[in-house]
């Protein structure tokens, strides 16, 4: 990438304060049951009208905005109707009044959600119910105190609750940084900490997500391959454990197995993520938009990749690298099938290594996504790019976290055969900023 550009990084990091007081928990089963007729006022005002075919032609390109006939529903969103919803609500609210506006506010998030989630076709058209228990407190009910480290909330006029973080083990880790809206529960208070700021992008690394490994290509570098073999011999393994406890009916040996898998899980991904954001720094990581419901759901994948594709973590290395890195995500519609070359795009996905029978390019096909992510977002950009893999491609860096987790395995760029043969030789041990 020629020059740099800067963009802003946004991190959020939520902790939880333990805190006993009776009045949380009254205030909490006032906040559920005010939520939920909040909810049920907006269901029984929302309108369905229905949505029909529709072509629209935007840059020369023909763009199917609606390519059925179905009911869509319209959440009430007027002024007016939101003040009827607040004086209802009002007339039961023995707390403060901005009580009132957060549950609306929540309110309105669950229907959004849902509303989403129903025209994806992954909602039935059944009202949502509100279960766990929580209270969303809005942040003019809030007043922080940073020199002192505090939270008051104001429970009711002339009355306050106080959540302090000064001894807290993680008080350190925010220091500097901004209080979001906290959220209540009945032994514990969540803390939401924010932190923006600036970063110098120098440099842009596409990643293509893959069950065994995470491939990745940059102009300055070549290829990536960061090895995720350990991670899912881990996950298999731990399958088998709670295969083994589930059939004996042993509860207890069930849970204790997904909680370690989960923790472990989180551990490899961590250091994944701390490690690929040294190795590249002052760089833009960028992903393709996957959806895992896709991927896991019944209807639009096999039997025998749905379980491979809950296993692999994306989305969880996706969010865990955003609080260290830039991250961008971009459609993954046909990276896998477009030449980078000459642009043809094949009509299958048959093979490790793709072949255009158009100007003859043979590349892997992990590769090639890899590419195709890059020239996404390069168009998207506008950066300067080539067509040509050969004149881009400088070496291939393998990267893969080591059994302690202390350090990332840095192997040296080396040549593989198309067909994606095992490159020989041992991981070394070097500082991250040698291997660039």
């Amino acid at each position: 990438m020629q020059g740099s550009l800067l963009k802003t990084l946004e991190q959020v990091r939520t902790y939880s304060v333990p805190i006993r007081d009776p009045r949380i928990g009254e205030l909490i089963t006032w906040y559920l049951r005010a939520l939920q007729r909040a909810v049920d006022v907006i269901w029984e005002n929302m309108e369905w009208r229905y949505v029909f075919p529709r072509i629209e032609r935007k840059s020369g390109k023909i763009k199917v905005v609606a390519p059925y006939k179905a009911k869509v529903p319209e959440i009430p969103k007027s002024s007016s109707f939101k003040k009827k919803l607040r004086d209802e609500l009002l007339r039961d609210c023995p707390y403060a009044k901005h009580w009132v506006d957060a549950v609306i506010r929540t309110a309105y998030s669950i229907m959004e959600s849902w509303r989403k989630r129903y025209l994806k076709g992954r909602a039935r058209k059944v009202k949502p119910m509100v279960e766990k228990r929580f209270a969303r407190c809005k942040i003019t009910l809030m007043r922080v105190d940073y020199e002192r480290k505090t939270i008051r909330i104001t429970v009711r006029p002339g009355e306050y609750l106080e959540v302090s973080w000064a001894s807290k083990w993680f008080s350190r880790r925010v220091e500097g940084w901004r209080v979001g809206e906290v959220i209540l529960k009945d032994d514990r208070v969540l803390v939401p900490f924010k932190s923006t700021r600036g970063v110098e992008v120098r440099s842009v690394v596409a990643w293509d997500s893959n069950e065994l490994s995470l491939d990745g290509f940059s102009p300055l570098i070549g290829f990536v391959k960061v090895d995720l073999r350990p991670l899912q011999s881990m996950k298999i393994a731990y399958e088998k454990k709670k295969a083994v406890a589930q059939s004996k009916n042993k509860r207890e040996v069930y849970e204790k197995y997904v909680k370690r898998e989960r923790n472990r899980e989180r551990d490899f991904v961590n250091k994944l993520a701390k490690g690929l954001a040294t190795l590249f720094q002052s760089a833009v990581h960028v992903f393709e938009d996957l959806e895992k419901e896709d991927l896991t759901s019944k209807s639009k994948a096999p039997k025998n990749r749905r379980k491979r594709n809950a296993r692999t973590p994306w989305k969880l290395v996706q969010r865990k690298l955003s609080e260290k890195a830039p991250v961008v995500k971009v459609s993954p519609r046909n990276t896998s099938r477009t030449c980078p070359r000459c642009g043809f795009v094949a009509k299958t996905r048959v093979g490790r290594v793709f072949k255009c029978p158009r100007c003859g390019l043979e590349l892997d096909r992990q590769k090639l996504a890899s590419i195709n992510v890059y020239l996404k977002y390069a168009k998207m950009r506008g950066l300067p790019h080539s067509y040509d893999p050969e004149k881009a491609v400088k070496g291939e860096l393998w990267v893969g976290v080591t059994p302690s987790g202390r350090s990332p395995v840095i192997r040296a760029p080396m040549k593989r055969s198309p067909e994606g043969g095992e490159a020989k030789g041992r991981g070394i041990h070097i500082n991250p900023h040698k291997s660039l």
